[in-house]
């Protein structure tokens, strides 16, 4: 299984940003050029062809470099096995890189590396190939600072960066690890791994390169989960910068 056909259709993101307050902070300049980088996997437990990438997956979000990502699209629940992690939220952003980066139809396994390209990610060679590239066109990175708030919350910092159009900067929480057994579908009977699976996403906010913050209230996630922070250029645009805050993971 590989492909899906669907319509093109404007992108909806979970929950708001309302629940989030921004405010300017007093910070210089930062870019840094050592990444991290963005890889997210678009898979779904009812598709064959998908336990391979999601193995790869779990390889690259063990690198600090990187910034790993499983998001669980629906459109394949119909064949046999409701993947539980899978929302319709999570295939519309998979609809709008779709629409960004000129695909006639969305599929499974895709990987996208830092909004520029995508690759089923079954093996390695073609996502260190994307990676190459996007180190090329992004020699400057605008690397969310993630920070714990006194009352456990999440702070997100961004420092002035020279921008030539709007960001949009986008929190994903996820949970590190799940095995799950298939009763039916195309997997039938195995027992599949996944990694950082995303289990929320909105968009913080509209940035335009001066010194920004956000605080994100510790009711918005568990204390065992990860936090991501994307920046990437409107309308989902190649990334300018991410980070990740996450517990250890142990097995």
């Amino acid at each position: 299984m590989s492909t899906f056909s669907v319509p093109a259709r404007r992108s909806v993101l979970m929950g708001g940003a309302a629940a989030f307050a921004a405010s300017a902070i007093p910070a210089v300049a930062r870019a840094t050029s050592g990444g991290p980088w963005a890889i997210e996997l678009f898979t779904s437990q009812g598709c064959s062809s998908c336990p391979p990438a999601d193995l790869q997956l779990g390889k690259l979000c063990r690198r600090n470099d990187i910034v790993a990502l499983s998001f669980h699209v629906d459109y394949w629940d119909y064949i046999g096995w409701k993947d539980r992690f899978a929302t319709h939220e999570t295939t519309e952003r998979q609809r709008a890189y779709a629409r960004a980066l000129k695909q006639r139809y969305v599929y499974t396994p895709e990987m996208v590396v830092d909004g520029i390209g995508h690759d089923p990610g079954v093996s390695a060679a073609p996502i260190t190939e994307l990676l190459a590239e996007a180190r090329r066109r992004s020699p400057q990175r605008a690397t969310p600072e993630l920070t714990r708030a006194p009352d456990g919350g999440l702070t997100v910092k961004l420092a002035s960066f020279k921008l030539d159009g709007a960001a949009d900067v986008v929190i994903a929480v996820y949970d590190r690890r799940h095995s799950t057994a298939i009763g039916n579908g195309e997997n039938g009977g195995r027992t599949l791994e996944n990694f950082n699976v995303v289990r929320h996403f909105e968009t913080l906010g509209r940035w335009e390169g001066t010194a920004a913050s956000w605080t994100v209230p510790i009711s918005r996630f568990k204390p065992d989960q990860g936090l991501a922070v994307l920046v990437q250029r409107a309308d989902q645009g190649p990334m300018l910068g991410c980070n990740k805050l996450e517990p250890m993971i142990t097995g």
